[in-house]
């Protein structure tokens, strides 16, 4: 069984421990571009123990953002991401970028430019429908992902988290829901992936062994008709094949279609809706309970469908999902996980990591209220943590 809390090989780099930061959009780029206070929210994660932290999210384009707050990859944004990585290495962590094309849950109006879908839909966030991509503007996206992942090693980033979840562009490709293209793009597993990886080759051929490339991938889109464990367990076998990632980071989901699938626990419904600009926060106090539905949270929730994928491929492994005490990661750890991504439970403490060296019967905190969900709009926060 691995040690957890021992240096561990990612691909080209060693991290001082197989504890990740798991990405989670901290709220914190008012202006598109790194702030004082983000750079904070991941240094005081990385002096918190931490093997590596992920840097949440950063859009390979401009109307790939989930909404204009959010950090693309352009000139003006690259010395304060060094600023991010030179402090969270300083503390002794590894940094790490996710990024990404959010393609349908990209906000258009927010953005200026209309998002991406595989197929004809209409965007409720920015209330017009998403522009259906031809090969062109696809081509492009794979190089944009290709340039943010060139990019990421300028500023100093040990690792890159490539975005294939949450039906996000890439994910939504893959969701026989989402995608009903009749081209090379759609209809069959093979045509769905096909996006995704081209992606990932291009990512791989456009850095080498320079920085580690870790795969967010959806297991189960928790939907009728939407990707589901059979169909992700053959993409990632393709992904081991094709040689283009360290690791997969497997998750489920869906922020177009049913968010809460991946936090489990409390459903904050009249949060969220306080939290949203008109019409959508009477969008939602009609129809949140379908859109926002509940799930009962339990420890290491997603453990039984990852370790399905763990026994059908032998790349290396990151457990998301519950992850709140020495005991899960143990548990990972003992059923072959190679690390694992910790969330909401740094959010609530971010010392954990060290305070579990210590003492490791250690628990988290976080009682899965969800309430920081509602808080990303303002910057990420745990409702429940001391001020």
């Amino acid at each position: 069984m691995n040690d957890a809390f021992a240096p561990a090989k990612l691909g080209p780099i060693t991290l001082r421990n197989r504890i990740i930061k798991s990405a989670t959009f901290e709220g914190r780029t008012p202006d598109a571009l790194v702030t004082d206070d983000l750079i904070e929210f991941h240094r005081e994660v990385a002096a918190g123990g931490v093997g590596m932290t992920t840097v949440a999210y950063c859009a390979v384009s401009p109307e790939g953002r989930t909404d204009a707050h959010v950090i693309y990859w352009r000139d003006e944004a690259m010395a304060g991401l060094r600023r991010l990585t030179d402090a969270v290495h300083a503390e002794g962590a590894a940094a790490s970028a996710q990024i990404g094309h959010a393609g349908p849950v990209a906000n258009s109006r927010s953005n200026g430019a209309k998002a991406l879908s595989p197929s004809r839909m209409f965007q409720p966030l920015g209330m017009q429908w998403c522009e259906v991509p031809k090969q062109a503007v696809i081509d492009r996206v794979v190089r944009d992902h290709a340039d943010a992942a060139r990019r990421a090693i300028e500023v100093g980033f040990d690792a890159i988290e490539v975005h294939l979840g949450h039906n996000y562009l890439l994910s939504s490709f893959l969701s026989p829901q989402v995608n009903r293209r009749k081209d090379n793009y759609g209809g069959s597993l093979e045509n769905r992936a096909r996006f995704a990886l081209e992606t990932m080759r291009a990512v791989r051929d456009a850095v080498g062994d320079r920085i580690a490339i870790v795969a967010k991938l959806n297991m189960d889109d928790g939907v009728r008709r939407g990707l589901h464990l059979d169909e992700s367990i053959q993409v990632a076998q393709w992904l081991e094949s094709d040689g283009t990632v360290d690791a997969l980071e497997m998750t489920v989901g869906s922020s177009l279609l049913n968010p809460m699938y991946l936090f489990r626990g409390a459903v904050p419904r009249k949060e969220f809706a306080r939290a949203m600009p008109q019409p959508v926060r009477t969008g939602l106090r009609i129809v949140g309970k379908g859109f926002l539905r509940e799930y009962p949270y339990r420890d290491a929730y997603l453990l039984d469908k990852a370790t399905q994928v763990r026994a059908a491929i032998s790349l290396p492994m990151v457990l998301l999902g519950g992850v709140t005490h020495r005991n899960v990661i143990d548990e990972a750890m003992a059923a072959g996980f190679d690390f694992v991504a910790m969330g909401r439970a740094l959010l609530r403490e971010p010392d954990l990591i060290n305070r579990m060296v210590a003492d490791p019967a250690t628990r988290s905190l976080c009682s899965h209220c969800n309430l920081c969900m509602p808080t990303i709009y303002t910057g990420t926060t745990c409702v429940e943590r001391p001020a």
